[in-house]
């Protein structure tokens, strides 16, 4: 996790990787609201209360791409973060997202494997979070509270992806965009096709050609930056509901 994107007053302790600074009482509030109230009286949970630093960054920021080096264990304590991945030709494919009271799992893989992030993390909701150096975690990873966390959310994520995986690979792009439109639960969809290119790892154009067709047949209506559903049977029965 790059330090770009702190608070001033945690910047210096953070570059240093020294000790960082306490969080702030209402960053206490925080972390009991997004783990529990109990969470404090472990002694991992308050190690890591004790030395966290405080991360915010708006939406639309990026927090880590391809290549950057992990220095750091991060918790999400309000907003988003969607991690992406790119390839070569520059197609984007969402891999999942990261909420509060939750941690980023390539992150923590790439934190205690010392690898470099391979995929990109854009921030999607205004974000706070904390973030602790390696040296801190791993001292914390001796609470088997703080590891019962830690192996629960990748054991829950492993299965998010391997999921997927499964619709990426087995089922046809227009029953997934048929999907992903009614998953929005709202008549009119404000989102452009590339989003949505992302959202389901396919091409813009591909998308674009598969709405036109849906309008076509009467499903959809199609302007700039939305997308007015019409008929939602029709598409609730492409997608297999």
């Amino acid at each position: 996790m790059r330090v770009a994107e702190r608070e001033a007053d945690t910047k210096q302790a953070a570059s240093g990787g020294g000790t960082g600074a306490p969080l702030e009482p209402d960053v206490h509030a925080l972390l009991g609201e997004a783990l529990g109230s109990g969470c404090l009286q472990d002694e991992g949970w308050r190690l890591l209360a004790e030395r966290a630093v405080r991360l915010q960054a708006p939406a639309g920021r990026r927090l880590f791409q391809a290549g950057d080096p992990c220095r750091e264990f991060l918790l999400v304590l309000q907003g988003c973060i969607r991690v992406q991945y790119l390839d070569e030709t520059g197609n984007e494919i969402v891999l999942y997202r990261v909420r509060a009271g939750e941690t980023c799992i390539l992150t923590t893989s790439c934190l205690l494997g010392d690898a470099d992030y391979p995929a990109e993390g854009l921030v999607e909701e205004d974000l706070v979070a904390t973030a602790v150096t390696l040296p801190v975690f791993r001292r914390a990873l001796a609470s088997e509270a703080v590891r019962n966390f830690v192996f629960a959310a990748m054991g829950r994520r492993l299965v998010d992806l391997m999921l997927r995986i499964d619709e990426l690979a087995f089922r046809r792009l227009d029953r997934r965009l048929a999907r992903h439109l009614l998953d929005r639960r709202t008549a009119v969809v404000h989102t452009t096709h590339q989003d949505i290119a992302v959202e389901l790892g396919s091409a813009r154009e591909v998308v674009s050609r598969l709405l036109k067709d849906f309008e076509r047949k009467g499903w959809v209506r199609l302007g700039r930056g939305r997308i007015e559903i019409l008929h939602a049977g029709a598409l609730a029965a492409l997608a297999g509901d």
